[in-house]
């Protein structure tokens, strides 16, 4: 009953809001930090496999991280950017897990210029985020989690401030292979602006499903994505990702975004128009028994494609 009352919740939360990129702040925070969502079309909320990085999409999925588990990422981004992050987590009884986590974004070193174009000097800029994250089974099936982090960016000398939840909840059947998710990132706001001028958190509310087909490798994802924010048709929220399980320890994936394709769609000419395959993201992992290796290859950003690197050890 717990878990229906708040996927209810959940739900009728994405009809009255509004967040759209140009108006919000950290918007860092929708990049992917696990590359086997990465693959999945870079919006996932319901793999209930051992990884460290799912947390990072929904906290309800750390109850499923083994005890004592330490997670690295890195993906490159747009030209000389780079983005990472980290993780440790920890069971607590039976049924709890603790984490905490960080992410960054180094977007490299640029010139500084005075209003006549007069170079002087270089400056960086970067964002970052921290936070912990609790999960718990609340019953057989059901686990929640919530996550909360301060958020900053740097500029040169000047800094913006955030802090945010994040809350997630998970249904998963282990006999029939059902994962169902109901997803809130980003609840919050900003404590510090750049020149006052407060701006919204990329707040998204996300609905998963994920299903093995019996006796099959075939895994198949759908995630409803930014359902607070419908800029975009129906058609245009649907993420759509498959695994192929070639065994315990190895998967090929593959993922289809369309509103990273519309985001990303450069006009050309007078009619021609083009997203470079945005849409798509391919990816692959190897699971042992105490090291995980995650790959993914996806666009994130116009100027560039992007390689991400997932890699975890159970200590």
């Amino acid at each position: 009953m717990r878990f229906i009352v708040l996927f209810t919740w959940l739900t009728l939360l994405a009809f009255p809001l509004k967040a759209q990129d140009s108006q919000t702040a950290f918007n860092f925070l929708r990049l992917p930090t696990s590359a086997h969502a990465a693959a999945l079309g870079g919006e996932n909320v319901t793999l209930t496999d051992d990884d460290a990085s799912m947390v990072f999409h929904n906290p309800s999925l750390l109850y499923y991280v083994s005890d004592r588990t330490l997670g690295l990422n890195m993906m490159t981004y747009m030209q000389g950017s780079v983005t990472g992050s980290a993780s440790y987590s920890q069971n607590i009884g039976d049924r709890g897990s603790w984490g905490i986590q960080g992410r960054f974004i180094n977007y490299g070193e640029m010139k500084q210029t005075t209003i006549n174009n007069e170079l002087t000097g270089t400056f960086h800029a970067n964002d970052f985020a921290l936070g912990g994250t609790f999960a718990y089974g609340l019953t057989e099936h059901i686990s929640g989690g919530i996550t909360a982090k301060i958020v900053a960016s740097y500029i040169g000398q000047y800094n913006a401030m955030g802090a945010a939840i994040d809350l997630g909840l998970n249904y998963f059947d282990a006999e029939s292979n059902w994962s169902i998710s109901a997803v809130a990132r980003n609840l919050g706001g900003q404590l510090k602006a750049y020149e006052d001028d407060f701006e919204r958190l990329p707040l998204d509310v996300h609905l998963g499903v994920t299903k093995r087909l019996a006796s099959s490798p075939l895994r198949f994802s759908a995630t409803l994505v930014r359902l607070n924010d419908w800029e975009y048709g129906i058609g245009k929220h649907l993420v759509l990702g498959a695994d192929l399980l070639l065994s315990d320890q190895f998967y090929l994936a593959a993922g289809y975004n369309p509103m990273r394709a519309s985001e990303m769609k450069i006009t050309a000419g007078e009619n021609e128009a083009s997203n470079h395959g945005a849409a798509l993201s391919l990816g692959a992992g190897l699971m042992l028994e105490r090291l995980q290796l995650h790959v993914a290859y996806g666009k994130y950003h116009v100027s560039s494609t992007s390689l991400m690197i997932n890699f975890s050890y159970k200590l």
